[in-house]
């Protein structure tokens, strides 16, 4: 039990994990999800933690995509933005990278989310830990998360 998983849980919405061995020499956790799960890599969401004008933000981007900092910052009404660093990253959500998962997060944090994902009828995240992932409807998460749609991938 993540503390996503228990946060789900404790919101009541329909969810499915999904485990697998994660491969410690893979060089993008959430394509590596995608492949060992046999689904389309836009449905699955990689959560990433940014600093904008001093501030961390989570931003949520499908995982054969990049997130547009340009864009973030617009969103925000800010004037740039830029990677967290690791370690804040890390404090600020009480997960490790490549599992930081934008549900149960220490902090909550602002949080964007890629307009792509209204697409679906369910997506992906990480469930809080490497080789762990969450399938729930994006309504779900995008209220459980309180979070902005915008056009944030390139």
């Amino acid at each position: 039990m993540t503390p996503a998983i228990i946060a789900a849980k404790k919101a009541g919405i329909p969810f499915t994990v999904h485990e697998y061995k994660h491969d410690p020499s893979t060089d993008s956790y959430g394509l590596e999800a995608a492949r060992v799960l046999g689904v389309d890599p836009s449905q699955v969401y990689k959560t990433l933690v940014t600093r904008v004008e001093g501030q961390l933000v989570v931003a949520l981007v499908p995982v054969n995509k990049n997130l547009d900092l340009k864009a973030l910052a617009s969103v925000l009404g800010a004037k740039k933005a830029a990677m967290a660093e690791i370690t804040n990253a890390e404090r600020a959500t009480g997960y490790v990278v490549g599992g930081i998962s934008p549900l149960g997060q220490r902090k909550h944090l602002p949080t964007v989310v890629d307009e792509t994902m209204l697409r679906f009828e369910t997506i992906y995240v990480s469930a809080g830990k490497r080789g762990l992932e969450i399938q729930l409807r994006p309504a779900d998460l995008i209220r459980l998360c309180q979070a902005t749609t915008a056009a944030i991938a390139r």
